[in-house]
């Protein structure tokens, strides 16, 4: 815990550690001064351990700096993470993406149907599972790439008569696919047996673009859409979406914790049900500062 010099900001010794970076006094320092306010003024208490703490950074980043351009979010949301990991230890995995940038285009019904034939039309046995495993995982399941990295055939199971993914991890969670994807899933998971479903066998599994890099190297027509996992989630959020899926079980089933992330989705889904979940997530937003401060 980092400990405040006496009458001083909680904040100043922060600028001379070595987590502030060499861009202090351009980033960091507006970053601590503006997250600072933003605490004060819903009552967070003075101090790094309650001021850095990951979801207050989060929403600083979301209303605090709202109007500010994505890359301007993006740029003081990483330089408080890193003065918080010495605080609290490495964030895990968050739940969503930056909820200030944009969310990704999902894939219409033509575009999930090429990707699907790019899949199949894999030379590799491997390659081609591997390809099929993105496509059913990410839009059937919804998965991140490191859930799609750490799935295993033995996660994938019948319950209740739908195929189900239990995913592991800091979002864990069960996740039932998507019936037009479900006969694929329960067909990856037999060929995998106990093993990954996603590229087997030995790898750096913790590598960045473990999974960017393998769908940039797919063998397919330079007209058909490029195979992103990132879109394929998105085409996972946003069916649920326009589907109605009640609010809880669409934040339970994707990993999300805070439906203004959904918010970002819901422009790209459209229709009433959509509509519906802004609605949810408006009338969610007056009192959950007040219960942040009975914390």
């Amino acid at each position: 815990m980092v400990a405040e010099p006496a009458g001083r900001c909680w904040w100043h010794g922060l600028l001379a550690g070595p987590a502030a970076g060499a861009r202090q006094h351009g980033v960091t320092g507006p970053a601590l001064r503006g997250l600072s306010r933003f605490a004060e003024m819903r009552g967070i208490p003075a101090g790094a351990e309650f001021r850095l703490d990951y979801d207050v950074i989060e929403a600083f980043c979301l209303m605090g700096l709202r109007g500010r351009a994505p890359s301007t979010r993006g740029t003081y949301r990483s330089a408080l993470y890193r003065l918080a990991g010495p605080v609290h230890g490495k964030p895990g995995q968050r739940a969503t993406p930056f909820a200030g940038a944009a969310a990704p285009v999902p894939y219409s019904a033509d575009e999930r149907a090429e990707l699907a034939a790019v899949a199949a039309a894999q030379r590799d046995p491997a390659k081609r599972a591997s390809a099929l495993a993105m496509v059913v995982f990410g839009i059937g399941a919804g998965l991140r790439p490191g859930e799609l990295v750490a799935l295993r055939g033995s996660d994938i199971r019948r319950r209740r008569g739908r195929v189900v993914v239990d995913v592991r991890g800091s979002a864990a969670r069960v996740v039932p696919v998507t019936a037009a994807y479900a006969g694929r899933a329960g067909e990856l998971a037999r060929h995998a047996g106990g093993g990954f479903v996603f590229r087997p066998g030995p790898a750096d599994r913790s590598y960045k673009n473990f999974v960017t890099n393998f769908a940039c190297a797919l063998a397919a027509d330079p007209a058909a859409p490029r195979l992103s996992l990132s879109r394929c989630r998105a085409s996972f959020i946003c069916g649920h979406l326009a589907d109605g899926t009640p609010l809880a079980e669409l934040l339970a089933i994707t990993g999300i914790r805070q439906a203004e992330s959904l918010a970002r989705y819901a422009r790209h889904a459209g229709g009433a049900p959509a509509k519906a979940v802004l609605r949810a997530w408006d009338k969610s937003q007056p009192g959950r500062w007040h219960a942040e401060r009975r914390r």
